[in-house]
């Protein structure tokens, strides 16, 4: 029997459809977009800055800037000298993150609705007086060195991510990885950090979310004290270079020190507002969404090719990719992988998809999706994803009749149309044996 959405989760998305998140917006002086939605259940706020620069942003000498500042930004600034941040985050009872991605860069806040102010004050320290202390800077061009080579270089599965992604993208900045390349790390200038956050980190460049126990007064009376004053500036140059499209298939060979073998597809798709991306979404549920879902129930189950399977796809500006990895068990032939996978993928794009599969994917993405909007942080999380890459937060009013809409016939058109051999890169992972191993050997 097909289980439909938990009944508070129904609930949930009944409500949210029926009712607007009533989320309030409005825009600074500076040109900083605020987003507000009051959420008195518990005294707890969280706060989202996207920040629209990302490794997309960068170029050939410089990539990597982006990550770079998720660290230095939380290294000092003028009032709050370095730690600082953290520091008085612990004392008021918060917490927060950061992350990079090709597009944006995001900062997180969780704290008691008391520490709004001190979050205002210290938020706009690091954007309008952030710190450049030399030792600093070659303190965290250290770390971020060292980051990428365990992470990376020293990873044989995110080498080859990183080694299919640039393959597959040869025009368009996605070509490079987030991390930078080596050599640019290593030589980045004082200027080039300076001129790079002055380009990413202005007002004008950010969308401000915030969600919990306060109002759009209290919200907007702190972001003219302390935001507005900040000036505008020129916003990151229009990234004019578009990816060619691919005119068939490309392949390249990693032999690096690994226990097991690893295998990626990369498969070209549309930019995160396409209406074709939700048709993605539910078609990758289908594929990999669970222990029941196609891919896994053939090549991990059945067949017992692969010790997992996964697909993702990034939200994304431009075009981007939807990539596959597989890893397969030991001893057995890559070859005999990619022939199940492509089999398994014409038969998607061959013969509709059953009413039950359907039914089974819209309802994992109704219930990851309202499941995450039970939290405040999952909120201001969706609201600034949808606002930033979806073509506006009112999208997520109807992301769940989005995803009902899709019809066995739209899982066939997309699957052929982007699915297909010319439009795929294939990395493939051998493992090599370590020069240490080697040694013992002989």
């Amino acid at each position: 029997m097909q289980r439909s959405l938990p009944i508070i989760l129904i609930a949930a998305a009944t409500a949210l459809e029926a009712q607007p998140l009533q989320v309030e917006t409005r825009t600074l002086s500076n040109g900083m977009k605020i987003l507000v939605q009051e959420d008195h259940n518990i005294p707890n706020i969280a706060l989202y800055l996207f920040y629209k620069i990302g490794s997309r942003n960068e170029r050939p000498g410089i990539t990597g800037l982006s990550h770079f500042f998720e660290h230095m930004m939380f290294n000092g600034a003028k009032k709050y000298g370095p730690k600082q941040f953290d520091q008085q985050m612990e004392k008021a009872g918060g917490s927060n993150n950061a992350y990079t991605t090709t597009d944006v860069t995001v900062y997180t806040d969780w704290f008691p609705s008391t520490a709004l102010e001190l979050m205002f004050d210290m938020e706009s320290d690091r954007i309008r007086d952030l710190a450049f202390d030399p030792k600093i800077v070659e303190s965290e061009r250290g770390v971020v060195y060292s980051e990428r080579r365990n992470s990376y270089d020293n990873n044989p599965q995110n080498a080859l991510r990183l080694e299919t992604q640039a393959a597959a993208i040869i025009a368009h900045p996605y070509h490079w990885p987030v991390i930078g390349w080596s050599s640019d790390i290593e030589s980045w200038t004082m200027d080039d950090l300076k001129a790079h956050f002055k380009m990413g980190y202005a007002p004008n460049n950010c969308t401000m979310v915030v969600v919990g126990d306060t109002n759009l007064e209290q919200v907007m009376a702190l972001a003219r004290k302390y935001i507005e004053p900040i000036p505008s500036q020129p916003p990151p140059p229009a990234i004019r270079t578009k990816e060619p499209e691919q005119q068939g298939e490309r392949r390249i060979t990693l032999e690096k020190p690994a226990q097991l073998g690893a295998i990626t597809v990369a498969y070209h798709i549309p930019q995160s507002t396409h209406a074709d991306i939700p048709v993605l979404e539910v078609l990758n549920d289908i594929l990999t969404g669970g222990q029941s879902s196609r891919l896994y129930k053939r090549m991990v189950d059945t067949d017992q090719l692969v010790l997992n399977v996964g697909m993702f796809a990034e939200n994304h500006f431009d075009p981007g990719l939807w990539t596959v990895f597989l890893q397969p068990r030991a001893g057995v032939d890559n070859t005999k992988v990619e022939a199940v996978l492509y089999e398994e993928l014409a038969k998607v794009q061959s013969a509709p998809v059953t009413e039950a599969e359907l039914r089974k994917a819209k309802n994992r993405q109704q219930t990851n999706f309202y499941r995450g909007l039970q939290t405040i942080s999952g909120r201001a999380n969706s609201i600034g994803t949808y606002e930033v890459f979806r073509g506006g937060y009112d999208k997520l009013l109807n992301a769940g009749k989005t995803w009902e809409a899709v019809t066995a016939a739209d899982i066939q058109r997309v699957a052929s149309q982007y699915l297909k051999a010319t439009n795929r890169t294939v990395g493939t992972l051998i493992p090599a044996k370590s020069p240490t191993s080697r040694k013992d050997k002989q």
